[in-house]
């Protein structure tokens, strides 16, 4: 049976969802075993709950284990009703089959918006007793100074001491970013002086976004941009001349306009189409009316989406106030800034070393793909991304700082990058954006790299040249130690991302060839693979070489290395070129690395089945155990990893590069937006060493 910890406020408005969401992040990354239970859910539909589907999403939960209760409609007429031990069966019901297949269950109260505050807050006390949980209190700071925030949290105390419930935590949220230390330090201790931990006020969370704004309004999208996931940072309803109207628009903003207006229309189009023009959210014709074909034609493929409505332009904007963000699984900016507030300000260690949680075994692929992000985030280094003007790069680094995962310094031409950026609605506040062309350092780096390639004929001019390039002007910041890392390669060739860093970031001392490897995934465990895309045919002493280099990566990223040194035979069983390249670069390991679990030659089956290995190879501490799998070739490599990938559902993160002094790292250029999360990630842990 798992243990519970309720998420509970005596106030409306605290932001109780930031804190359940946080909170399951730590304890995923601490037991790996989760549930998420939410006993009234504050919609009309518990299967479609926001918060619901937001844990299942995040973090890959079954509906059994994520799931609510009951509606709050519900909730209400039980208890006006009388019947409030109905609220409790039910809950308890529901919890007890969430707890019985995971460790902990986050359960999230109620959010006290009804006129009977004071009943809901009974109600979570009853809850929280029933199940036996551990209560985290939040406590809204918003609108109070230091002072009242501390007599707010004295209050919040008391009211729960006298509730009879088990006080874990209290967690102040919403308080101004400008006075967080003031709040700290006026908050008093409580009388068992644990620490309060306090989260500012993100206007992130607090702007609705187009799509939370087109699903409450049931709009119907007619023209542009199919991303629906920009912030809407202000409502413009039009009343006045197009040309006037620019005078006001601002970036974000939410065009609310009557389909006849064609000229206020015709304005917001040609403003976002010129680049020192704002760029709108989206646009709402009104009244039913959409303008004339010619018009409709111009914002066809508009750089936002445009949706029609058939109430008039001042209901519309009434209806658009009245909607509320909230963290959904529709909304990864929104989750990105929220995870990033949490543990930038909340010791997660600290806090769950009250509690007592078992440690797990087991590491599914999203918890090694949350510890590379914690650890990351754990010793900030900087990271260069050379192809800025790729949209996925932005929305990558956007959510990486919202994470606060490093910092981060994007190179490109800045209008096209600010262009790109406001086409796609990403923020790039807190990103350093640099134009190799005009960098006040492109002539130091020049003259570095025309010292270091003078023996290969390049002079001064051809190094400023040179240094025009991202990814030189990249590699150049880690090996002049402006950054701690690159990762390029979502628009370019592979090598054009491993050249430069051959050239002058050369490999470490005692390797003699670059090579990579891909993480793996398994249900269960993680597991290595190299080389598997740099090294079309390795002799035996790159594939020693290669096999070191993974031990080190592997075990710099918690996987114990047992390493199989792959072939088509195993032991002394076959003979022939191939395996006796193989088992050459076994015994170079042995030698060079006897501190190294190594076998080999192995046949896969040998390497990860128990059964085959005591057949084949009975004796041998790597066999049937193996974590760190080293292919002959290239081809044997790429076929393989891209064969489990593709027949096991395994997640291939990679390929991670290896062996040069500085980490500099390669995309896939089909990568998505999550792989160039996680290999910035994968990085920056190169980078800490």
């Amino acid at each position: 049976m798992g243990q519970g910890i309720f998420v509970a406020t005596t106030t409306a408005g605290a932001g109780k969802s930031l804190v359940s969401l946080g909170l399951a992040d730590s304890l995923y990354k601490r037991s790996g075993s989760i549930g998420y239970f939410r006993p009234v859910v504050p919609g009309d539909d518990v299967d479609s709950d926001p918060m619901v589907l937001l844990m299942r999403e995040q973090f890959r939960l079954s509906a059994e284990l994520a799931r609510g209760g009951m509606t709050a409609a519900e909730a209400r007429s039980l208890m006006t009703a009388g019947r409030h031990e109905e609220i409790q069966e039910r809950s308890v019901a529901l919890y007890e089959q969430i707890s019985a297949d995971c460790d902990v269950v986050v359960v999230e109260g109620t959010d006290l918006v009804t006129a009977e505050s004071a009943a809901e807050v009974e109600l979570n006390a009853e809850l929280a007793r029933n199940l036996n949980a551990a209560v985290v209190a939040v406590v809204p700071a918003v609108g109070l100074d230091p002072a009242e925030t501390a007599d707010a949290v004295d209050l919040t105390r008391h009211t729960l001491d006298d509730a009879g419930v088990d006080l874990l935590s209290v967690i102040v949220n919403r308080a101004d970013p400008a006075r967080i230390e003031e709040i700290s330090q006026a908050i008093r201790p409580g009388k068992h002086r644990r620490t309060v931990y306090v989260l500012p006020e993100l206007a992130e969370l607090s702007l609705p976004s187009v799509a939370e704004i087109a699903d409450a309004l049931k709009l119907q999208q007619v023209a542009g941009s199919e991303h629906l996931d920009r912030d809407v940072s202000e409502v413009k309803a039009v009343s006045m001349e197009g040309g006037n109207f620019l005078q006001i628009l601002r970036e974000g903003a939410l065009v609310i306009v009557s389909g006849d207006r064609s000229d206020a229309v015709l304005a917001t189009i040609a403003s976002s189409l010129t680049p020192e023009f704002p760029v709108p959210a989206g646009m709402i014709l009104t009244n039913g009316i959409e303008p004339n074909l010619h018009i409709q034609r111009l914002y066809a493929h508009a750089p936002f989406p445009v949706f029609i409505s058939f109430a008039d332009t001042f209901g519309t904007a009434q209806q658009v106030a009245s909607v509320r963000s909230e963290l959904s699984s529709a909304q990864p900016r929104k989750t990105a800034a929220a995870l990033g507030a949490w543990h930038q300000r909340v010791n997660a260690d600290e806090l769950l070393s009250r509690i007592e949680l078992s440690r797990p075994t087991r590491v599914t692929p999203l918890r090694f793909l949350h510890q590379l992000i914690s650890r990351a985030g754990a010793d900030r280094k900087r990271i260069v991304l050379p192809e800025g003007e790729d949209p996925r790069i932005l929305r990558a680094a956007e959510i990486l700082r919202r994470r606060d995962v490093c910092d981060l310094v994007v190179l490109g031409d800045l209008a096209r990058v600010r262009e790109v950026a406001a086409q796609e609605g990403v923020d790039l506040t807190g990103l350093e954006l640099v134009d190799p062309a005009d960098a006040l350092n492109r002539e130091r780096y020049a003259e570095e790299y025309a010292r270091l390639r003078a023996h290969r004929g390049v002079d001064l001019d051809r190094a400023r040249e040179v240094m025009v390039e991202g990814a030189y002007f990249g590699t150049m910041m880690v090996q002049l130690g402006d950054a701690d890392g690159m990762v390029s390669g979502a628009a370019h060739t592979t090598a054009n991302t491993i050249r430069p860093a051959l050239e002058f970031v050369k490999t470490r001392p005692g390797v003699s060839i670059v090579s990579s490897v891909f993480f793996m995934l398994l249900p269960d465990r993680a597991l290595v693979y190299g080389d598997c895309a740099v090294n079309p045919d390795p002799n035996a002493e790159q594939l020693a070489d290669i096999a070191y280099a993974s031990s080190l990566t592997a075990a710099q990223f918690g996987v114990d290395p047992r390493v199989a040194m792959l072939s088509y035979s195993t032991g002394a069983s076959g003979s022939g070129e191939a395996v006796d390249k193989v088992r050459e670069a076994t015994e170079l390991v042995r030698t060079q690395h006897p501190e190294l679990k190594v076998d080999g030659p192995l046949q896969y089956d040998a390497a990860v089945s128990a059964s085959v290995a005591a057949s084949k190879m009975p004796g041998s501490e790597v066999a049937g155990q193996a974590t760190v799998f080293i292919f002959p070739d290239l081809n044997t490599g790429n076929n393989t990893y891209k064969a489990v990938q593709q027949s096991s559902g395994a997640v291939a993160v990679g390929p991670v590069l290896q062996g040069l002094n500085k980490p500099v790292n390669d995309l896939s250029r089909g990568c998505t937006v999550d792989d160039i999360v996680n290999t910035v990630a994968i990085t920056a842990l190169q980078a800490q060493g």
